[in-house]
């Protein structure tokens, strides 16, 4: 197959905007990992007009699938896990071709899971646990079970996300194997959710107040990132938190972070007089 696909990325690879080529093999009969192509080339590029290109060949004894991606969005795909499969192909991919070891550096970072970038990764997890909690509890008050399932399932997943990046470990397509190990507690309370016997109502319930408490465990730690922006001047505008550009991957729920923030004593709010009478802004700062 190599000699079949090394036309594909040989010119690439001479062009000085290409970093690393990487081949990602099927090595099963069913291979969503592949998108069930016989083989996945991953090109990455310093920069393009065109952040994700693919094309799709086939060949007398198979088909493969070609990315071009530039290095800014798989940083990004990396560190929102918008594309868990990059994860993967980026791990386990075969390597063709390795400018100035790009590849072998990026996957020590992943390996390494440096603390700064483990910080932001635990705020993400930590934003969308927050968010998926509070509308599960909203839809379960409302007598809407299946969606409340849906939303806690989807909060438990990202404290099982949490749980693994807290560890010292990049999350992976199978995360629950992972916390299985290392946060046997959290897998249990997806177990119960998913297979426990009773009634959906009374597990959603129960689920509910394991969620409450693991957020007020977990708030010191998922918003240290949030925490050490605010901590940099006095005083923050909503805008200017949310234009942050550290903050801008989970600005669709700070609204929520802050008030949850400010509830438990981490922040309090300021309010600054307006041109209008009785009507303030209102500026968030650190609560000494």
């Amino acid at each position: 197959m190599d000699d079949i696909l090394r036309p594909l990325y040989q010119e690439r690879a001479s062009n000085e905007n290409t970093l690393g080529v990487l081949d990602v093999e099927k090595t099963k009969a069913f291979s969503p990992g592949t998108d069930h192509f016989d083989s996945i080339l991953l090109i990455i590029v310093k920069e393009s007009d065109q952040p994700w290109m693919i094309k799709h060949y086939e060949f007398q004894s198979g088909s493969a699938a070609l990315h071009v991606v530039t290095e800014e969005l798989l940083n990004s795909w990396l560190m929102l896990g918008t594309n868990k499969r990059a994860v993967d192909w980026v791990m386990n991919g075969k390597v063709l071709f390795n400018r100035n070891e790009y590849i072998t550096r990026l996957r020590d970072r992943l390996h390494e899971f440096p603390a700064e970038e483990r910080t932001h990764k635990i705020g993400l997890e930590f934003a969308k646990l927050l968010r998926r909690y509070n509308d599960g509890k909203e839809l379960f008050h409302s007598g809407q079970y299946l969606d409340a399932f849906n939303n806690i399932m989807h909060a438990l997943h990202h404290l099982a996300r949490l749980s693994v990046i807290e560890h010292g470990y990049y999350p992976e397509v199978t995360v629950w194997n992972q916390v299985k190990m290392i946060q046997p507690e959290i897998f249990k309370l997806y177990e119960e959710l998913v297979t426990g016997e009773e009634s959906i109502d009374k597990r959603i319930e129960l689920l509910l107040l394991a969620s409450e408490f693991s957020l007020s465990s977990k708030t010191k730690l998922g918003a240290n990132h949030l925490l050490s922006i605010i901590k940099q001047k006095d005083e923050w505008a909503y805008h200017e938190l949310m234009e942050h550009s550290e903050v801008q991957d989970y600005a669709i729920d700070l609204p929520m972070l802050l008030t949850h923030l400010k509830d438990k004593g981490y922040i309090k709010t300021v309010k600054r007089e307006t041109k209008s009478k009785n009507l303030y802004h209102r500026y968030y700062a650190i609560k000494e």
